[in-house]
């Protein structure tokens, strides 16, 4: 039925419209509604084969310049959207690795801390004091304790010094 009324309004859009036209139209479009009433009639359609193998396509070289346009833009722009991505997705993995390194830094300045506090209590005189009586050792006797001067010993070992290199005269050199 929908065919029908297609096939009936399809010549209408080539031809003048004018009191006459509209007037069939309507007359077919009464048509159909009353055939429509009527309930469904059985309709039959044939297949027609079409051979399409002797047609030729000719080339369009407007149309094909402007694909090549479109699908340049379409590579540009994808093109850009992929750089954006990868930036914007650059930064949140540079944001994950810069809170790591501060939680990192945070454990270390932790650690740090904790082995300050250890060494300042096993550095405490009071601490050292206990331990050395516990292992027998007692507080020097007056006179058991040498300072040592800030002369040198003649047998000490001294720190080497550079001097300016001056020629020697040997019995060779004068001649």
């Amino acid at each position: 039925m929908a065919t029908q009324v297609i096939a009936t309004q399809a010549p209408m859009y080539n031809r003048r419209y004018d009191a006459d036209t509209i007037r069939d139209r309507n007359l077919s479009l009464l048509a159909a509604q009353q055939r429509m009433r009527r309930g469904p009639t059985p309709e039959v359609f044939f297949t027609k084969r079409i051979d399409n193998s002797r047609l030729v396509t000719a080339d369009d070289p407007q149309r094909a310049r402007e694909m090549r346009s479109f699908a340049t833009a379409m590579a540009v722009l994808f093109a850009l959207i992929m750089v954006y991505g990868w930036q914007h997705f650059s930064a949140i993995e540079y944001g994950y690795r810069i809170e790591a390194e501060k939680q990192q830094m945070e454990q270390l300045n932790e650690q740090n801390r904790q082995l300050r506090l250890t060494e300042a209590q096993l550095g405490a005189p009071a601490r050292i004091d206990i331990m050395a009586r516990q292992l027998g050792l007692n507080a020097p006797a007056p006179g058991q304790v040498v300072r040592p001067e800030n002369t040198p010993d003649a047998g000490a070992p001294v720190l080497a010094q550079a001097s300016p290199i001056t020629p020697m005269l040997t019995a060779d050199n004068r001649r």
